[in-house]
């Protein structure tokens, strides 16, 4: 089949997971943005920007490098059986910490009246450093209708209880004030349940996997560990880096922003718009869950170096019409957040392009995944997150969110730089540099057009916007058409 065939379809298949939940978790920012005040879901996004630190601490790079070690080791199931092991291990450390330290880490967090959250948190957070070997199997196995379920599963759950504790028993206990649910609901614990539906998914989604992680021998190599660290460490720094380009932001908010602002309110304005250009972040996770697994499957075959240059050029093209439809379209995504948290919107174009040149370091990082040289990846992370601080520190305190949001774009930026050049020199992809400079120019110039007019209606609005996205499509068709063409009639 062809391998560009093959990747997108696999791409649908972990998209239509991803779809669904973030569609569900749509609903959640709905239900979360109207239920809560802007300080309170301030606090919400401060806990889970602090939750995905945790989260690449304790998986510490182990999920590539089991894709690294999956497909070069003769013994699979030694590779899986030491990679769970010791996550088990270092999972079940965390656990016994956070139970015993979690008072001390609410102190620490200025949030003691939040002591029980932190604690759910940190086991919800460890459990899913656990399983994500056992995912990571699934998808080296190609089993991408089972992963599916799973992850679809999960974010039901989640849904469900978040939908329980924040609407179902709150309205029913006031209409039915002596109800016996009286017993196991409390109105004060308010953000806590969202904590709360978060770990009960999380643990039956173990549940689920325990059948992939006790039908494999125990074959554990403390040799095959040493060498799997010694790949995957170096990607624990550049993840760290990483999380610092993708959430530091919602904790720096908090504490440079000036005493006359309130700083939760506009951290919780800042999370609610960040998440309108979520379909920009799904589009490159559901992208990552199948290009991952494929940049290392067509390793060393013939025209892989090619291969991976068309996957970025098309990468580049889908990335750019998100872009312009979000952007365009504005007025209706707004709806999914509460109109308190509307003064924000100005901050989703730049959110949005940020994200987009994430996309494109994630397809220039390929190079060192795939020789071995992960140090660089962490080399490229710190800059990233040098710059990611830089501005949040400086800017913060005088432009408050916006710089916030323009620290993504410039952080993102020069890592891309800085890949690209580092990459000539260990593996030889050949980008078509002036196609994708040429799609980026055009789409700049279509989006500064429909910004740039003064629409008298909405209707107009809307008619105008959608002829420049065809526009855009129009030209990507005729710049490719040739191309897709001479390569189906080769591969056929």
């Amino acid at each position: 089949m062809n391998p560009l065939k093959r990747l997108a379809g696999e791409t649908a298949i972990y998209g239509f997971s991803s779809i669904v939940a973030r569609l569900l978790n749509y609903l959640l920012v709905v239900l979360y943005t109207r239920v809560f005040t802007t300080e309170e879901y301030g606090i919400i996004n401060e806990l889970y920007a602090y939750s995905a630190f945790l989260i690449i601490i304790l998986t510490y790079g182990m999920e590539t490098g089991f894709f690294r070690f999956i497909n070069k080791h003769k013994d699979k199931e030694q590779v899986f059986s030491t990679a769970i092991i010791s996550l088990f291990t270092s999972s079940l450390f965390f656990i016994v910490m956070i139970t015993l330290l979690h008072t001390n880490v609410a102190s620490l967090l200025d949030y003691e009246q939040y002591s029980e959250m932190i604690l759910m948190l940190g086991i919800t957070v460890a459990i899913d450093a656990f399983s994500t070997i056992t995912f990571a199997k699934l998808r080296s196995e190609n089993r991408a209708v089972r992963f599916v379920m799973i992850k679809v599963f999960n974010i039901t759950v989640n849904i469900l209880m978040n939908l329980i504790f924040l609407l179902f028993l709150p309205n029913f206990l006031d209409a039915n004030p002596e109800s016996s649910l009286n017993a196991i609901y409390n109105p004060d614990f308010g953000i806590g349940y969202v904590i709360l539906s978060n770990l009960t998914a999380t643990l039956l989604t173990l549940i689920i996997l325990l059948k992939e992680m006790v039908s494999i021998k125990v074959a554990f190599s403390m040799t095959l560990l040493k060498r799997m660290l010694t790949y995957s460490l170096p990607l624990l720094i550049s993840g760290l880096a990483g999380t610092v380009n993708e959430s530091v932001d919602r904790i720096m908010l908090r504490w440079r922003l000036p005493d006359t602002i309130n700083a939760q309110e506009q951290l919780g304005i800042y999370g609610a718009n960040i998440r309108i250009a979520v379909l920009m972040v799904l589009f490159i996770q559901m992208f990552r869950y199948a290009a991952e697994p494929f940049f290392f499957r067509y390793q060393g075959k013939a025209d892989s170096q090619e291969l991976y240059a068309k996957v970025m050029k098309y990468f580049v093209i889908a990335g750019i019409l998100i872009f312009l439809g979000i952007t365009f379209y504005l007025d209706v995504f707004k709806h999914i957040i509460g109109s308190s948290f509307h003064e924000g919107l100005n901050i989703v174009p730049v959110v949005l392009f940020g994200n987009l040149l994430l996309g494109v370091y994630f397809n220039l990082s390929v190079w060192y995944k795939l020789t071995d040289n992960t140090k660089f990846g962490a080399y490229l992370a710190i800059t990233g997150a040098a710059v990611t601080i830089g501005i949040n520190f400086f800017l913060i305190p005088f432009y408050g969110y916006m710089a916030s949001a323009w620290a993504h774009v410039a952080c993102y930026a020069v890592m891309c730089l800085f890949s690209f050049f580092l990459g000539k020199r260990y593996l030889k992809i050949p980008y078509d540099l002036k196609r994708i400079s040429v799609y980026f120019i055009f789409a700049a110039i279509i989006f500064l057009i429909a910004i740039s007019i003064n629409f008298t209606n909405i209707v107009t609005e809307y008619i105008i916007k959608s002829l420049l996205i065809v526009c855009y499509c129009t030209c990507i068709y005729y710049m490719e058409k040739d191309e897709l063409i001479k390569k189906h009639e080769q591969i056929e």
